[in-house]
């Protein structure tokens, strides 16, 4: 057994994790943010902040709004994780690194375009958790939690898969 293993996959799930955070609230555009889950029969207008121009986002806008949020979210997990890495001194192969993103970037999107009644949420409903997942009260809101969460568990499979191949390179 290779005993470097286990430190290899707590700076992976460490980079992933970091890199998400950033890209979650600080690379991600207010227009991502805004309409990544409008669909036809609930449609997003977004107002932009500097122009005032109004525009409606419908199904496709929204699918777009979301696909451009996790390819931005997955290509800052895909630079930390490589330059981090490399700054540690870890060794990670390249075809591991690339099926890590993808397990990243796929569920990002799976949970963050929220349609109605989305993926999250029907999860929530199946787990008992609806209630928490509808409350928006006493500074908490549960949707946001649980999307977390399950980003989190996400990242802890990129990060595994991440450094599975590192003993082949």
């Amino acid at each position: 057994m290779d005993h470097r293993r286990p430190a290899r996959f707590a700076a992976a799930y460490a980079l992933l994790r970091a890199a998400a955070d950033v890209a979650d609230h600080w690379v991600q555009s207010d227009k991502c943010a805004q309409a990544k889950g409008a669909t036809d029969k609930a449609p997003v207008v977004y107002e932009d902040e500097k122009t005032e121009v109004k525009t409606t986002f419908g199904t496709s806008g929204g699918r777009r709004a979301c696909a451009w949020h996790c390819i931005t979210y997955t290509g800052t997990q895909g630079l930390v994780l490589v330059v981090g890495a490399r700054a540690l001194g870890v060794r990670l192969h390249p075809a591991a690194v690339a099926g890590a993103l993808a397990i990243s970037g796929f569920t990002h999107y799976a949970a963050d375009r929220r349609v109605p009644d989305g993926l999250l949420h029907q999860i929530a409903k199946k787990r008992g958790k609806e209630r928490f997942y509808k409350l928006a009260d006493f500074g908490m809101n549960g949707a946001y939690v649980l999307d977390q969460a399950w980003h989190h568990g996400w990242e802890t499979v990129a990060a595994y898969v991440a450094t599975a191949g590192a003993d082949r390179r």
